[in-house]
């Protein structure tokens, strides 16, 4: 028989087939809460073993294809009332239960997927039973769960793959088909598009015809909007966002002034650009042309952010658009904006400043809601993705502050640029901080404002991925791309995103795809390189023009409305022009409020002093009191050793070491109220094993943290293992410094070296934030500095390179040697109220010499000290000073020792920036004029402190001692591979420290160098 008159003759899946195969079937069911049934896959994840015999058997239906819920109710309607079911069912039934009473539907499941069967027979009608099709001709019943099987597959496709389809290029580039959301690739032919399936979160009841559910998934999937979320984990996620997005189609449902809103949004942009163009041609502004999208979609942000309780929105961007979102967004005064084209203030910016595309702004702005959010912009420099961490850390900062512990009160939105979020390493480095401890804050909005090119380059030359934001992946969320030519997709993403953040406080993306109407600037011509795109560009209306087409379809607005927006909007800038060009508008940026009003920068000869040092008997009791532990709580054997030495230190029985020192820093801190952070790798324990500021039980792992428990009501001390992470981490840490000045906020890298890694951090925001955007950091950057034969990579924090960058005060560098020392500058720099960075070159094998201890003496009577004086020589016997800083005193006193010489004084720099004359002349006065002064560094000519002193002072220190220097020889990298080497390197410094010439040279020229090409 024809399958067009009855399916028995053919291979369709119907019950009336006499020649299924016979199958044995052992399923075990796996549902794991796996969702509703039917839907894509969601409605439980099942295993199947199905062991296909030879022989065939007339009385065994076939369930190649059958879904388990389909099977549960039929089963269940079985035993209801066994002559309900087909008689290959019952017998099916009977068989499995083995008369038992066991129920089959606890073991069975239906098989892996199956390759795509043919369609139903032309010969069957719908049953009302939802899940079988009577054939006309026979009148015996079809099975068709292989059809909602495939729906399910089909609709799970979409929810994977819809966005490949998704019309998300404004200038409309076609896309490649996917054979996989075309229903012919599933089987389905126009005699299955009427058939009702089970279509779970895309129709209301669940049960939806084929054609209504391709409509639907189209609809929602791919439309403006293209969405990735089945990559993530979470169950509740997937299926949270199924429901928001299928439920409504993709599609926010907006009222008239809505739609004003945005309307009025987008002139906003496009008549500052067009302003921007006509008064100042060709001058630098980086337009947002081909992006406006941009401000409404910030504008709806804000919004929501303001109806979900948050009090404050950090923001950080780079250059492109950034004025357009100062002006419209920030609501910085466009007037101060034309100030800064006009740039009619030379002598204000000598030497400061910064270009007027890199400025931060802080305004607050009250929602629709009545809900007032204070919105700040973070400085920029031209270093694009590097401010990410910055503005995280920023957030942090504001949510510790107010104790907001929930993180649902402070947020941040970073906005990114497609090249670069896809090409900058520091992109992957901030993601990863999302979700730890010492570093969430409940989630960020990530808006990529998506060129689909570089500033020459294009997306094929640029990345390796299908999209800019892939990256993003790694984090577990979803990524709702969007055509910023669609300002009502772009509600809805903003609308979804914002939601999904609240819920879930995770970081979400919103890859924003636009276009770059003008070059990377306003100088540039981009269709050298890209000439066949910029003509579809120049083809384009502008999206504000496209929008107010799709209203004046819908009746939503009149062309005289539209006018009156455009023409108030010029009116205005034309009056703020005149305004700027008239009245000196001139304001220096600042950051600073309400945490910054009692501190300050500038020089440091403006800053006081105070005073650091505390009781013996204060600080003896803080000691022990960091070496009681819990009832119960068994450190490792080492570490109870360790924990008695201290207490002998406590009781004074033995000079304190350099995490004495250290901890009691931290400790008398704490317990005055001010706030300790210290973050980065392995810090907890110490790179060096001699920190162990966080305990581990060493039977059941339990860990306990003794500057934690110091008194009832001390401030917070939080002690971070970062990441492997340098930028990210300081860039995160600096933020956090910028909006906690009244705390000690440091990071340690695990060698001085690493921070290296973090060069852009430092030299774009730690040193020249006070000169460009008069931003202060107080940041303590601890790096551990010594050259002691552990060759090239960890010998080095690259001190000359923090000597060079300083200026105008612009940090402090210094290289403490005692454990008192370590305890006052710590100090200092919480309390005394000039706020600079301080970047401390920490020892290595000095954190265990002998030598390097202190008497709680040194504590209680003394400050920090910059110039270390030599006690042990009389200055009219001296006829040689020898200065120097850190590791290299002790083994410079070592062989004054050895040598018996009476006749060298030593002297330890200890500050060697800032380095006023007063200083160093108090330090040498006790010694002659012309008394020879020798600067001694283990650091090659090149590198280390050296040049720079040279640089100071000249020949000659304040025109009264000689100065000369001792170092290794110039060389390109900074030590030896070779510990033979290093220490018969070593041994010729110190020679010729104290008087013999040409050591160095005699040694170099004599070991010749073998040339390796690898």
């Amino acid at each position: 028989m024809d399958s067009a008159t009855c399916c028995t003759g053919t291979a369709a899946r119907c019950v009336c087939r006499k020649s299924a195969p016979r199958i044995g079937l052992t399923i075990r069911q796996q549902r794991k809460d796996s969702g509703p049934r039917g839907a894509g896959g969601a409605g439980g994840a099942v295993e199947a073993q199905v062991d296909t015999k030879s022989d065939m058997a007339e009385d065994k239906p076939d369930i190649s294809s059958i879904n388990l819920s389909f099977l549960e109710d039929l089963y269940e309607e079985y035993l209801r009332d066994p002559q309900s079911v087909a008689p290959e069912w019952g017998r099916y039934f009977e068989q499995m239960g083995g008369g038992n009473g066991h129920s089959p539907a606890q073991n069975v499941a239906p098989p892996p997927k199956q390759a795509a069967g043919p369609p139903l027979c032309n010969a069957i009608v719908r049953s009302p039973k939802d899940r079988t099709a009577r054939c006309t001709i026979c009148g015996r019943e079809q099975e068709i769960s292989s059809l909602q099987y495939r729906v399910d597959q089909f609709i799970r496709n979409y929810r994977v793959r819809g966005h490949r389809m998704a019309k998300l290029d404004p200038l409309g580039l076609p896309r490649p088909p996917l054979p996989e959301l075309d229903p012919e690739y599933h089987g389905f032919t126009e005699a299955d598009m009427d058939i009702l399936f089970s279509a779970g979160t895309l129709g209301n009841g669940g049960m939806l015809t084929l054609r209504q559910i391709i409509e639907r998934l189209r609809n929602t999937y791919c439309r403006s909007i293209g969405v990735q979320f089945m990559h993530v984990d979470n169950l509740a996620v997937r299926e949270w966002l199924q429901e928001r997005m299928e439920g409504t189609e993709n599609r926010l449902a907006l009222s008239r002034d809505e739609q004003i809103r945005i309307f009025t949004r987008l002139t906003d942009a496009a008549i500052f650009e067009e302003f921007i163009q006509k008064k100042y041609i060709g001058a630098k502004s980086f337009s947002l042309e081909g992006g406006e999208s941009l401000i409404p979609l910030l504008d709806l942000a804000i919004e929501k952010a303001g109806a979900h309780g948050i009090n404050e929105i950090v923001m950080g961007m780079a250059h492109r658009g950034r004025l357009n979102v100062l002006v419209n967004i920030l609501h910085k005064s466009a007037r101060l904006v034309f100030r800064e084209f006009e740039d009619a203030d030379p002598e204000m910016n000598l030497g400061r400043g910064d270009v007027k595309y890199h400025l931060g702004y802080h305004n607050d702005w009250m929602t629709t809601s009545g809900h007032p959010v204070h919105v700040a912009l973070c400085f920029n420099p031209s270093h694009l993705e590097f401010v990410n961490p910055v503005a995280l850390g920023r957030v942090r900062a504001k949510q510790d502050r107010m104790n907001d512990l929930d993180r649902d009160k402070y947020m941040t939105i970073l906005i990114h640029g497609d090249a670069a979020f896809a090409g900058e390493g520091v992109v992957q480095e901030t993601l990863n901080l999302s979700e730890l401890e010492g570093y969430c804050t409940g989630g960020a909005l990530h808006v990529v404002v998506n060129n689909q090119i570089g500033f020459t380059t294009t997306p094929q030359e640029a990345r390796s991925s299908t999209y800019a934001s892939d990256i993003a992946k790694m984090l577990q969320t979803p990524i709702f791309h969007v055509n910023g030519e669609d300002p009502e997709a772009v509600a809805q993403v903003v609308n979804l995103a914002m939601d999904f953040r609240r819920t879930f406080k995770q970081d979400v993306v919103i890859d924003m795809y636009c276009y770059r109407r003008r070059g990377h600037n306003e100088g540039d011509e981009p269709s050298f390189t890209q000439p066949v795109l910029y003509q579809a560009i120049n083809a384009r209306k502008s999206v504000r023009d496209g929008y107010l087409e799709h209203l004046l379809k819908l009746d939503e607005v009149t062309p005289e409305e539209a006018d009156q927006i455009a023409e108030a909007r010029r009116a205005h800038l034309e009056k703020e022009l005149q305004i700027a060009r008239k009245e000196d508008t001139s304001i220096r940026p600042s950051i600073l409020g309400r945490v910054w009003k009692h501190y300050h920068g500038g020089l440091e000869v403006l800053a006081e002093d105070r005073e650091t040092a505390e009781p013996k008997a204060r600080l003896a009791a803080l000691l022990e009191r960091l070496t009681e532990l819990p009832e119960g709580f068994r450190p490792h054997p080492k570490i109870e050793r360790w924990l008695e030495a201290r207490r002998q230190m406590a009781r004074g029985e033995k000079p304190l070491d350099w995490a004495a020192g250290e901890a009691l820093a931290y400790a008398t801190l704490a317990t005055e109220g001010w706030r300790v952070r210290l973050s980065g790798q392995d810090v907890q324990r110490g790179t060096f094993t001699h920190r162990h500021a966080v305990l581990h039980d060493y039977e059941n792992g339990g860990i306990y943290t003794p500057l934690q428990h110091l008194a009832k009501d001390q401030a917070p001390v939080e002690i971070f293992n970062s990441p492997l992470s340098e930028v990210g981490v300081l860039g995160f840490e600096y933020g956090y410094s910028v909006a906690y000045p009244d705390g000690l906020v440091m990071w340690e890298a695990q060698f001085g070296d690493f921070v290296n890694v973090a060069q852009v951090i430092i030299d774009q925001f730690l040193i020249s934030a006070e000169d460009k955007w008069n931003s202060l950091s107080g940041l303590v950057l601890m790096l551990p500095h010594g050259l002691e034969g552990m060759g090239p990579e960890h010998s080095s924090a690259r001190l000359e390179r923090f000597l060079m960058l300083a200026a105008e005060d612009n940090m402090q560098i210094v290289v403490p040697t005692t454990p008192a020392q370590l305890f006052h500058v710590l100090r200092r720099q919480v309390l005394r109220s000039w706020r600079k960075p301080l970047i401390i070159m920490t020892p290595k094998s000095l954190l265990r010499h002998p030598k390097v201890v202190s008497n709680f003496d040194e504590f209680e009577q003394e400050h920090f000290r910059r110039i270390l004086p030599d006690t042990t020589v009389r200055p009219e016997d001296v006829k040689r000073v020898l200065l120097c800083s850190g590791k290299i005193y002790y083994e410079l006193e070592q062989e004054r020792e050895a040598q018996g010489r009476t006749d060298v004084a030593i002297l330890r720099v200890e500050e060697l920036y800032p380095l006023q004359d007063e200083i160093v002349r108090d330090a040498l006065a006790p010694y002659a004029d012309g008394t020879p002064a020798i600067w001694v560094q283990e650091e090659p000519e090149n590198m280390g402190a050296w040049r720079y002193l040279l640089v100071r002072f000249g020949n000659s220190i304040l025109g009264r001692w000689p100065f000369s220097g001792v170092t290794r020889p110039a060389s390109a990298s900074p030590a030896t591979g070779s510990s033979s080497s290093h220490k018969m390197e070593q041994r010729a410094l110190l020679t010729q420290a104290f008087g013999a010439e040409k050591v160095f040279s005699a040694i170099r020229r004599s070991v010749p160098m073998e040339v390796q090409n690898l």
